[in-house]
Parts: structure tokens; sequence; C-alpha cells
């Protein structure tokens, strides 16, 4: 029967038009933004990047390929979307952690993180911040060991180091010894550009919020999330700091070292894992602010930005439910009917 001639509805699932775009389209212009950070990485550390980034996305590839064919379902391996995953994982590792352990991490991240709960789309929590966790947790020396390196920049700072700022401004505040840094101009500008320690994608600002602003422009994300997260950061900090300067994290020290920007634009963003809404974005933004800031300022972790993005990645179910549009119609009163004698 010709479906055209037929004077009946088509029936089918939805959508039923397609934008043309595709989830390897997508996972194409993320790889396009991550770029900057790749060429920050391979500037200030070499072939320690080279090598856990090449190690952590064949290891996702390939992990991703035995689950699919273990499953028996199709090899969805050319989405590239656990090419992202293998570079969001190595931007989070520091540069000397050794190759087997990336691959662990890759194992836990595409396995343990995505493909268990039925591969892309489906998977409640952001991949890669799984595997991080994991190795965190697995080996906390390992994952916070930082070898004495020289920067290779004519900017301000020369000395050697063998600490995040981050953490080392942590570690000040908490023995009571004098901050390690000023943060003044120049030092923030070495920071902001990636002169720091710290892990693989984390240590440039600027190649972060150029990448950052190529998705903007392409639509994949929008503002709501990261200026929420970054803001509730900067002024719960600003707060703390205002009323006990001694013992608070500086306002700069959060926004330009640590992963906060690495986490807010490519993690927290993340498609699958986070609200729906556009309320949504503003709470889960606003959430990981809050938790991230209390872990930094209180916690025994110098870093919360991986453990506060898997914690509102829990939340998101609840969050899309109460903060859904209204259905058209739904809650309203009808007006009272007019009876007559």
């Amino acid at each position: 029967m010709n479906p055209q001639a037929d004077p009946r509805f088509v029936v089918s699932p939805s959508p039923h038009v397609h934008s043309g775009v595709t989830v390897r389209r997508i996972m194409l212009d993320v790889v396009i933004a991550m770029l900057p950070a790749l060429a920050v990485a391979l500037w200030f550390f070499g072939w320690n990047a080279l090598r856990l980034v090449s190690a952590c996305v064949v290891g996702c590839v390939a992990v991703e390929w035995l689950c699919r064919r273990g499953m028996r379902r199709d090899i969805g391996v050319t989405d590239l979307s656990a090419v992202v995953t293998g570079m969001l994982l190595a931007f989070n590792l520091p540069p000397t952690l050794p190759t087997w352990m990336a691959v662990v991490g890759c194992a836990v991240a595409v396995g343990l993180g995505k493909q268990v709960f039925g591969g892309i789309g489906y998977n409640p929590f952001n991949p890669a911040l799984v595997g991080r966790v994991a190795l965190t947790i697995s080996f906390p020396v390992a994952m916070t060991r930082w070898t004495p390196w020289r920067v290779p920049s004519p900017l301000s700072i020369e000395a050697v180091t063998t600490a995040t700022p981050l953490g080392a401004v942590k570690t000040a505040l908490s023995s009571g010894e004098p901050m390690p840094y000023a943060f003044d101009g120049r030092t923030l500008l070495d920071f902001f550009l990636g002169n720091q320690n710290g892990c693989l994608g984390e240590v440039s600002a600027a190649a972060l919020l150029l990448g950052a602003a190529y998705l903007l422009a392409r639509g994949w994300i929008s503002w709501h999330i990261p200026v929420t997260y970054v803001g509730t950061v900067a002024l719960l900090a600003a707060a703390v700091r205002a009323t006990d300067p001694a013992h608070s994290i500086p306002v700069a020290a959060h926004l330009v070292t640590g992963g906060l920007m690495l986490g807010a634009l490519y993690m927290a963003t993340d498609m699958v894992t986070s609200p729906m809404t556009k309320r949504g974005h503003l709470v889960f933004g606003a959430g990981c602010g809050v938790l991230t800031f209390v872990i930094r300022q209180w916690g025994g972790y110098p870093e919360g930005v991986s453990f506060s993005i898997l914690l509102m990645n829990a939340c998101t179910p609840l969050i899309n439910r109460y903060t859904r549009p209204r259905v058209f119609g739904h809650g309203g009163r009808s007006p009272a009917r007019k009876t007559t004698a």
C-alpha cells in the first residue's frame, strides 16, 4: 500500500524530523575544542603528555570495542565518544602517571562508567571522571605525585616545584605557613597561560576558554552551567576570604589553578549527564560550585571538581523532575460553572 495514498496517519517513534546532527559530528567538535589544551600540555609536559593521551585514547577505544563485541551489540567506536573520554581522562591525570595505571583508568571509565549502563546516552555519570576518581582512590600516591620540572618559558616563574599551586596554597593554609604565591599580575598571567604544575589538561585556563568558545559558537554547550559553576565558586571564595583571609584560599587561586575550568567547561556540560532544562543547568552549576568550594576549603583533598560533578550527576534525574516545564493547562483552575435555576 502506498503510504501517501493512505488517509490514515503513519505512527512512528520520535524524532519525526532529523536535524542532520550526528553523535560523531558533536564528538569531533569536542575533540577540536580540546586541541588548544592538548597543544599546551605537549609544550609544557612533552613526552609524558603524548604518552598518556595516546594510551588513554587507544585504551578507551579498545575497551569500548571489547565491551560492545562482548555484549553482541553494534560496534560504535566510530562515533568518537570513546576518543573524547580518553582525552578527558588523560587531561585529568598527572604527567608522571605510569601508562598501565592510565589503562586501568580507561577500563573503569568505559567499562564501568559507560558500557555497563548500555553505552552512550545511558550512563548517569561522566565516564572520564569515574575513571579519574577510581584512580585517585586506588593509587593516591601516584595520582598526587608531581616531579620537579623547570618551566620552559621566559615569564616570571622560573623555579622548580614539586606541587600544584592549589595544593601548595592549601598546605600552607593548613600548616600556618606564609602564602607560597603572591598572586600578582605576572603570576596570574603565568598560571592563566599554563605555566604551572598540574594535570595535563587543567594547567592553561586560556586554552580551555578558547576551546569552550568554539563549542559555544557551535551551539553544543550553553553558558548556564560554566558561568554558574565558576561564579558560585568565586562568590563563596570571596565571601569567606573577606571574613577569614588567614585561612581561606584566594579567589584567583580557585579560578586559574586546579581543574575548575576543565570541569566547568568540558565535563559538567556533558549532554548525557547534565540536566535538560536551562533552569536545571543553573541548579546543576550552582550545586557543583558549592560542593567544589566546600571540598577545597574544608575537605581533605586540595581539588574537589571531580567529586562535585559526579555527586551532581547523581542528582540530575531529580533536577530534571523539578525543573521540567509545566504542561500546558496543568495546574490551573477551571472557571466555576454557572448554574441556572
